[in-house]
């Protein structure tokens, strides 16, 4: 593999000096760029997107012609695990993923199992390998999974979901069916994550995007244990460096201590905690990456530089952040305005690392 000429995603991430804050973007290979909407249409299928190594690296490196970004993300889906339990996942124009199969009894979980890496996931490896061979060294690439939790949403659901009636009911009515599928999915994200790494991903992220709508006492039963698990699991060394590891909980900024504990090495943050409040809990246990409100970037450029100076004084000075939005970025966003974020992010950092 090609010597990495810009490192500092991995450094942060470790609180290793760096000469400024390192961007990237959440969904950064999206819909808000055009260039990825006609190799969508390309490709036929979202999904077809994903299982062509060519099209995912394609997509992958489209925002790192027009951005100076420090870290380029795998283009695939959190769903390609329970995809590949063989649950039957389509997507719905306007309605999202959607499972044919959901899982409702303890019958069904027992059905469920491990996927084969090799067989079953083998073209998420192949995108790995590829987009690794195609940055050439330029930046890092980032691996991830959804959480166990989260992805039992979508099991259970069948789909996405405003209330989580059916996953908090059988949480609540039959927590031992729960156990046992999150027991099975956090498996084969240890599984999954560590072919990654293998592959070439040079860090990983988990995404507990739901884990956010739960109770602290449930949190910590049924979304940290799990994830902490996986993070014990997880290889963390590879080519000679360390593969960091992000946990990343939509709506958990009241557990940051806890997610500490987990062992991770940076917790991503969403625009519903402050930085600074968030740095002065967790100290130097972990890096933090976040928080801009994605929706910040409908606003002006001028005012959008303004929010990314006022985060970056608000983290202040020394490593440990990297600057990222507290969510996706949205699909009807204007890519100078992302340009904008990542431009301000690249000049206004430099004065936090001297």
């Amino acid at each position: 593999m090609a010597e990495l000429q810009n490192d500092r995603f991995l450094r942060a991430l470790l609180r290793e000096p760096v000469d400024r804050t390192p961007v990237w973007m959440m969904r950064q290979a999206g819909r808000y760029l055009p260039e990825y909407r006609a190799t969508r249409k390309e490709a036929g299928s979202f999904m077809d997107l994903c299982r062509n190594k060519e099209f995912a690296s394609e997509v992958t490196l489209q925002p790192l012609e027009r951005f100076p970004l420090d870290a380029a993300i795998l283009f695939s889906d959190i769903l390609t695990i329970p995809d590949a339990m063989g649950l039957g996942l389509r997507f719905e124009t306007g309605e999202g993923p959607v499972f044919d199969k959901p899982i409702r009894s303890m019958a069904d979980a027992k059905k469920l199992y491990v996927p084969d890496m090799a067989s079953d996931l083998g073209y998420v490896m192949d995108a790995v390998s590829t987009i690794r061979k195609d940055l050439n060294g330029s930046i890092p690439l980032i691996g991830f999974s959804g959480s166990p939790w989260t992805l039992a949403t979508y099991m259970i659901e069948g789909g996405s979901s405003k209330t989580f009636a059916k996953i908090k009911a059988m949480m609540f009515d039959q927590p031992a069916t729960l156990h046992h599928i999150l027991d099975v999915l956090a498996d084969s994200v240890i599984a999954y994550l560590n072919a990654q790494i293998e592959a070439g991903a040079q860090a990983v992220q988990i995404f507990d995007t739901w884990g956010g709508v739960l109770t602290p006492r449930d949190y910590n039963e049924f979304s940290l244990r799990y994830m902490h698990k996986i993070v014990d699991g997880l290889k963390r060394e590879n080519d000679g460096r360390k593969v960091p590891v992000i946990l990343f909980t939509k709506g958990g900024g009241q557990w940051l201590e806890a997610m500490a504990d987990t062992g991770a090495d940076a917790l991503g943050l969403d625009w519903t905690i402050n930085i600074d409040e968030a740095r002065a809990r967790v100290g130097n246990r972990v890096a933090l990456q976040g928080n801009m409100d994605p929706c910040i970037l409908y606003a002006s450029p001028e005012r959008i530089r303004e929010e990314v100076a006022t985060i970056l004084a608000q983290y202040g000075n020394g490593s440990g952040h990297v600057f990222n939005l507290g969510h996706g970025i949205h699909p009807e966003i204007n890519p100078e305005h992302a340009g904008a974020f990542i431009n301000a992010v690249t000049e206004l950092s430099g004065q936090y690392h001297k």
